[in-house]
């Protein structure tokens, strides 16, 4: 059976995170992951996590100040993205989580973005061998955050590789590539060996995965066949209260067990 995270940025954001774990394990998921937990009383969590025992999947880095979406990638502010990378891995640590989304930044076409990104993401992989974890790095789309500095698979797949650490994969966001890219089966079988973790909603409304242009119903079981063993990261914004939009969770694990 396909196993199915929340991704708590989202989803019950009207409760604390500890009780939204707990909401999460009650629906069914089997999993959970979040954005940045890092009001929330560390201890709590934890707790919520052992009690459920549901695995914290990751967590992203801060995106900074107010217009930023991320610093991993911009260059002259590699102080403030190492703290945010440090601070990310410590609270991880503390809760067992697995993996750090480390943010890039709006810096497309900035001199010296990639090499920074490149200093930055050694020093989080340095940090990810000390505790075991992962660091992911996604593409995003531009029409949510235009000019972010990393947008494509390829592009992706090509620092992966140029680094060639063990600790560093590729978060697939369903959402996202098809936004940018499509032909999501063909590009996820080609880059399998470097994906770390997938996540979904629906093309375009970002809503819940049960609308739009992609049949996760299909498209999950296919990417499984293709030989990928991990989480599908729910991370979508529901159309209303999150509890009314879960029935979709039904249908894309009968998916995957071949019943209709």
């Amino acid at each position: 059976m396909l196993r199915l995270s929340a991704n708590l940025g989202f989803l019950w954001t009207e409760l604390s995170l500890p009780n939204a774990i707990r909401r999460a394990k009650a629906a069914g998921f089997d999993a959970v992951e979040c954005h940045w937990p890092y009001d929330e009383d560390q201890g709590a969590v934890w707790r919520a996590l052992e009690e459920t025992g549901l695995t914290m999947l990751g967590l992203n880095t801060r995106k900074g100040g107010a217009t930023d979406f991320g610093l991993a990638a911009v260059p002259g502010r590699e102080t403030e993205a190492r703290a945010a990378i440090d601070e990310a891995f410590d609270y991880g640590a503390e809760i067992g989580a697995k993996a750090i989304h480390v943010m890039a930044g709006k810096t497309q076409g900035v001199e010296g973005a990639g090499e920074t990104f490149d200093k930055n993401l050694a020093y989080a992989c340095d940090r990810a061998a000390k505790h075991d974890m992962m660091v992911l790095i996604e593409p995003i789309n531009h029409r949510d955050a235009p000019g972010y500095f990393l947008f494509e698979i390829e592009q992706a797949a090509e620092i992966v590789a140029r680094l060639g650490r063990p600790e560093l994969k590729i978060m697939f966001d369903c959402y996202h590539t098809q936004i940018m890219q499509g032909d999501l089966i063909r590009r996820f079988e080609r880059h399998s060996a470097l994906i770390g973790h997938v996540q979904i909603a629906a093309v375009p409304s970002r809503a819940e995965p049960d609308e739009g242009e992609l049949a996760y119903e299909r498209l999950l079981p296919a990417i499984a066949a293709l030989g990928y063993a991990g989480f599908f990261g729910a991370e979508y914004r529901p159309r209303g209260a999150t509890d009314d939009g879960i029935g979709w969770m039904t249908s894309v694990r009968a998916g995957g067990s071949g019943e209709r």
